[in-house]
């Protein structure tokens, strides 16, 4: 497993790097752009190459950039179904550029509107931001299911990777707070395994291309998207480091979101999920004897 954070790039994208071995991190998230922001930063090939080189000199071995929150791919209104494609095509390119392992989308959201439509229109809007690119992975993250967001359940993932053409492109990125608060048990050993069963079945765990662990400040099945910080929240230490020593997410990269550097991932928040994974690998040794 690549642990790691999501670490500013203020500066410049090599900076991101920096920060990242700062950070002790394995892989990192970056956002392309300001994420509530709808105007692109104009990166130049210059850029690229320094970051890919800077990547390269670093113990980094996976980068992801997360999609800007503004995009609903399943909005109804024609501008901002337009300023959602640009943004999010601008992402898989900058992505391509970087050489980053995906993309990590929140689909979008029906509002108070039919769920299957708003899927079909989400998927149309994927479809044609990946014919607009060529390489960069697309990894469409888990919601809580809060204000009608797409992607509460496996089967609306599912249906969303088939109304975007199902392509090879195309991956999940799992969201351990939002599993949770969707109603997805990933607390312990049992049920989290259960859990990844039921994604393998609908899903398939090929299209597992990212996680985000987070912790929870939120009940289990409680729809509301409120990250906590590692081992504070109601999955706690003991709940996160079930789900770092899953034995089906190794290799995966792994991506803390929220931390102790006001609000922010900090070192001390990747050494800790790191020494949660080695206490959930031991506990899960000593189940088996």
């Amino acid at each position: 497993m690549l642990i790691g954070a999501h670490v500013s790039n203020a500066g410049g994208l090599d900076r991101a790097v920096e920060r990242g071995v700062a950070r002790d991190c394995d892989a990192i998230q970056i956002f392309s752009q300001s994420p509530r922001m709808w105007r692109p930063t104009a990166y130049t090939e210059d850029d690229f190459t320094e970051f890919r080189e800077a990547v390269s000199n670093s113990p980094i071995q996976a980068v992801l950039i997360h999609a800007v929150y503004l995009i609903n791919c399943a909005t109804e209104d024609p501008d901002m179904r337009k300023k959602s494609l640009a943004s999010l095509t601008q992402s898989l390119r900058v992505g391509s550029g970087i050489g980053a392992v995906g993309v990590v989308l929140h689909a979008g959201s029906a509002k108070t509107g039919d769920v299957p439509k708003a899927i079909k229109r989400a998927g149309k809007v994927i479809k044609e931001a990946l014919a607009e690119t060529e390489k960069c992975p697309l990894h469409l993250e888990d919601t809580a299911g809060a204000g009608g967001t797409l992607g509460r359940s496996f089967e609306e993932l599912e249906a969303l990777l088939d109304a975007a053409g199902g392509g090879k492109r195309l991956g999940i990125c799992l969201d351990s707070c939002h599993l949770f608060a969707s109603g997805y048990d990933v607390s312990t050993p049992k049920s989290l395994g259960e859990v990844v069963d039921e994604f393998d079945r609908v899903v398939g765990l090929k299209r597992l291309g990212s996680l985000h662990v987070n912790d929870s400040a939120v009940a289990l099945g409680s729809n509301r998207d409120r990250h906590a910080i590692m081992g504070e929240g109601i999955l706690g230490e003991r709940g996160c480091a079930v789900i770092l020593s899953e034995p089906r997410f190794e290799k995966l990269p792994c991506v803390l979101e929220t931390g102790r550097d006001h609000g922010a991932p900090a070192l001390e928040d990747v050494e800790l999920a790191k020494k949660l994974r080695t206490r959930g690998k031991s506990n899960r040794r000593r189940a088996k004897r």
